[in-house]
């Protein structure tokens, strides 16, 4: 950024040559340095935008608060979010953490006061497990805080220091933002508190960089202001010293790569916190890929250009209990054409929950409307489980050529392993490194589908499978947990 800012004065100067009377032959001569009108001009602008940067901290750093959470040491136990957003370099001036130590664990981030009474915005990770919050603002004094409330989904959270008269951040309009403009951190990364860092807006619409159970909510903003641990919760703002985001992740500790939730969202979600409501979200519990992400399966949707693959719909969610089916490529929303997962979601979540959506859906060439009622997004997206289970007693069927063992789904077998499906052939066992294990089929799952024929016993599915070309891709519908997903088998040319 300085070499921004040298350039800058360098070129004003030039232009300031430019503007000038024009020279005389005598006057043409070769010079060693630049004349003192340009480097005036030029100086003049470089402290005109050294006083806007330190004006930016003047305004935001007495709204900006220090954010100490204690936590017990569960050692051993999953690691919580905020390991997740921040696997950097140890720091070597913090207490080295014991994994038989029962002491307390002690860790810092930022937040801003948004209203005057001592609601603070900070994210959900900072607190997520703690058990005593303190609060120091630029005036030196402290608090201890309480949580008022948190959405894990979009990691904003809010919480309140007993104080009046507070000094309070004003907000920008986040989708007004530019790619190229200034943007500053403040924040305390590394234990270094109100820490201010300048860069430019990177890119904007960042969406998918934490795995939330296949559900990213935010589209953050992107900035190459230096951005550390210690600053998540801390404000982004603009040129006018206005928050156009909520620092929360790094992607790559120290190179340039920092995101911030916008200010829009941020906003919305914590002024719903404050008001007592609970964050409530449609969702139709489907797991979706954009059209064209496997090239593997691409060949199989001919004819079609756009759309958003539905890979998975989970047990007993509103797509469960529509005509809906895994493989199916929905290409429009209520009539809005969809060409990206990320584009499907942001329609749904316009939604209310209890709505009724109609899906234009392309399957196997064929268009179809599908009707599907919203439900509530629950708070816990996890995965089916898939624990293995002593095989059954009956010999498999082998297919050395996939890697699949399979047997008949039994009535039995059902029962015992609490399936909901009651025909096909089940996944005793998948050979490491094979098409199947390839395809992510795990023992448990139900074949219930080949290209499309319908599989009860193994003999259909190995007459199913037999009449299949792999050199296209034979495409499994399979149950799993209740789950319902496809695979498809695709041997080289």
């Amino acid at each position: 950024m300085r070499n921004v800012v040298q350039f800058l004065a360098l070129v004003l100067a030039a232009s300031s040559l430019q503007a000038a009377a024009p020279l005389t032959q005598s006057e043409v001569s070769p010079t060693a340095t630049v004349p003192a009108t340009g480097a005036e001009a030029g100086k003049d602008v470089v402290h005109q935008l050294n006083s806007a940067f330190t004006k930016v901290f003047e305004i935001v750093a007495p709204s900006v608060v220090i954010i100490e959470v204690t936590k017990k040491n569960d050692a051993g136990e999953n690691p919580t979010l905020n390991d997740l957003f921040f696997q950097g370099p140890q720091d070597e001036n913090a207490p080295r953490q014991n994994p038989h130590n029962s002491q307390p664990v002690q860790s810092e981030g930022s937040g801003f006061i948004v209203r005057a009474d001592g609601y603070i915005y900070t994210n959900y990770h900072v607190l997520e497990g703690a058990d005593r919050i303190e609060v120091k603002l630029k005036d030196g004094r402290d608090f201890q805080a309480k949580i008022v409330g948190t959405d894990e989904k979009t990691d904003v959270a809010v919480i309140k220091i007993e104080a009046v008269n507070l000094p309070v951040a004003q907000f920008a309009d986040s989708e007004a933002v530019r790619v190229g403009q200034f943007a500053f951190a403040i924040g305390a990364p590394f234990k270094l508190d109100y820490t201010f860092t300048y860069g430019v807006i990177s890119g904007k619409g960042r969406s998918k960089l934490l795995a939330t159970g296949g559900y990213s909510i935010s589209d953050y903003l992107q900035t190459d202001a230096s951005i550390n641990p210690g600053n998540s919760g801390g404000p982004l703002c603009d040129i006018d010293g206005k928050v156009i985001g909520m620092n929360t992740l790094i992607n790559g500790l120290n190179r340039g790569l920092g995101f911030a939730i916008p200010s829009n969202l941020a906003n919305e979600i914590g002024q719903q916190l404050i008001a007592g409501h609970k964050i409530i979200r449609p969702w139709l519990g489907i797991r979706i890929e954009s059209l064209g992400d496997d090239p593997s399966i691409r060949d199989l949707f001919k004819g079609l250009d756009k759309g958003v693959v539905v890979r998975t719909i989970e047990a007993d969610a509103p797509a469960y209990r529509s005509d809906l089916r895994p493989f199916d490529v929905i290409t429009q929303v209520d009539n809005s054409p969809v060409s990206s997962d990320t584009q499907l979601q942001r329609e749904i979540l316009k939604k209310k929950v209890g709505q009724n959506v109609e899906l234009t859906v392309w399957r196997k060439g064929q268009t179809l409307k599908i009707p599907v009622t919203t439900g509530e997004l629950p708070d816990d997206i996890s995965r089916a489980s898939n624990e293995l289970t002593a095989p059954a007693p009956t010999k498999p069927e082998d297919s050395n050529k996939f890697g699949l063992q399979v047997q008949d789904l039994t009535r039995e077998v059902a029962t015992r392993l609490k399936l909901s499906v009651q025909q096909g052939v089940i996944v005793t066992d998948v050979a490491d490194n094979s098409l199947a294990a390839a395809q992510d089929i795990q023992r448990e799952d139900v074949i219930t589908e080949v290209d499309g024929k319908r599989v009860t016993t193994v003999a259909s599915f190995r007459e199913a499978l037999n009449k299949a070309d792999p050199r296209k891709g034979i495409l499994l519908y399979l149950d799993r947990k209740g789950s319902k997903t496809f695979a498809v088998l695709k041997a080289g040319k």
